[in-house]
């Protein structure tokens, strides 16, 4: 039985991530939101975002980012706290998430 509040979440090795799931994940704009804000504020809470859309759909949007690699989620007291692991990740693919950010809605 898993220590914390929530059931544990599996993380991919790096190594194992395909480009087609960092590029379906990054598809989203609201994932691209996510991302956005972690790298700008650092390590955050599920429920902080703010994004508008029901929890279960952000749940839906943190698996998608945490299956392709994009962040790490881990179990900080009582909450369940993101950060990206895009350093990671761009030794996989480099350069390739800062693109597709800089690149997708230059003004979100």
């Amino acid at each position: 039985m898993p220590l914390g509040r929530w059931k544990s979440v599996d993380h991919p090795d790096i190594a194992d991530v395909a480009i087609d799931d960092v590029l379906h994940a990054l598809a989203d704009p609201t994932r691209r939101r996510i991302v956005r804000m972690l790298i700008t504020d650092g390590d955050r809470p599920c429920g902080t975002f703010g994004l508008g859309v029901a929890p279960s759909t952000l749940s839906h949007h943190f698996k998608a980012l945490r299956n392709a690699g994009l962040i790490r989620q881990f179990d900080s007291g009582r909450q369940r706290m993101n950060t990206t692991r895009l350093t990671e990740l761009d030794t996989r693919f480099p350069g390739l998430v800062s693109s597709i950010l800089d690149l997708a809605d230059p003004n979100p």
